[in-house]
């Protein structure tokens, strides 16, 4: 009985593998059949889409959010009464720094017994001017006369700017000047008191009709008495009747000119039968 038993069982578990073996394939056979016809309805589905479909669409802004929440009706701050405003006064300044303004320039230290600056070999560039040692001073409380300025006279005019310079230099005649300058000079033209010894040298100027009293000056009685007096710009003209008359012009004639070579010299010059080359030179070879 046992090999019939064995024979059996074999069959049994060959009949059974059999089985499986056909159930899985029907399973594969099912499956691979949805799998393709899901890709044959992408495939369509895919044909009937437009071609613009495949653009991301653009997403909508979404609004800001606002940090609180604000009242369209009101579109400008509330009006309030003049009695509700006061005025308070403004702040102190944090530091000393916020009030320091832009530097100063460094002011020069004069000495306590500075009385002015010595100018030597001044020049007298106008009634007024004084040029010296690399100043241009102009002396204070005199209006300048210029070298160019011309005064009337009974209808006539003379040049009184160049009569007042040639006076200011003949008074000056090369004496140093002490003016209140600083010690060091510069280009521009410094206004300033000056004196020769104890004269003032704007007094002078006025009290002598040279220059006239500035507005507001120290000079201004001085300058009425000297054009009431009529002295220097303010009096008559120079008169010339001392003066040597002046030379009469004359017209210079130039020499006739004549030509390099004279017609006579082109001529042929005389022949001197008597002439014979001179001795100590050797006769010409034949």
């Amino acid at each position: 009985m046992r090999p019939v038993h064995a024979a059996a069982a074999v069959l049994t578990i060959l009949a059974m593998g059999a089985a499986i073996a056909a159930g899985g394939r029907a399973v594969l056979q099912d499956e691979n059949g949805r799998v393709a016809a899901r890709a044959q309805a992408g495939i369509a589905a895919q044909s009937q889409v437009p071609a613009t479909s495949a653009n991301p669409r653009p997403k909508a802004a979404s609004p800001e959010a606002h940090s609180r929440a604000i009242d369209p009706e009101v579109v400008a701050p509330p009006q309030l009464q003049p009695q509700e405003l006061e005025r308070v006064e403004p702040r102190a300044p944090l530091s000393e720094l916020a009030l320091a303004g832009p530097p100063k320039p460094p002011k020069t230290k004069m000495p306590d017994d500075w009385s002015g600056t010595k100018l030597f070999q001044p020049v007298a560039s106008a009634a007024g001017v004084i040029e010296a040692k690399g100043y241009s001073v102009a002396i204070s409380g005199v209006d300048i006369v210029r070298q160019d300025e011309t005064c009337a006279d009974g209808g006539k005019s003379w040049t009184c700017g160049t009569r007042a310079r040639t006076a200011f230099r003949a008074f000056l005649r090369g004496r140093a000047v002490v003016c209140t300058v600083p010690p060091e000079g510069g280009r521009d033209l410094i206004t300033a008191e000056c004196r020769v010894g104890n004269q003032d040298v704007g007094q002078w100027l006025i009290e002598n009709g040279w220059a006239r009293a500035a507005k507001g000056g120290p000079y201004v009685e001085a300058g009425e008495k000297a054009h009431m007096a009529r002295k220097g710009i303010f009096g008559p003209a120079p008169s010339l009747s001392g003066l040597p008359p002046a030379p009469a012009p004359f017209a210079t004639t130039a020499p006739p000119t004549q030509p390099i070579l004279e017609p006579s010299a082109t001529a042929t010059p005389p022949t001197d039968s008597s002439a014979r080359p001179p001795t100590d030179q050797p006769a010409p070879s034949e």
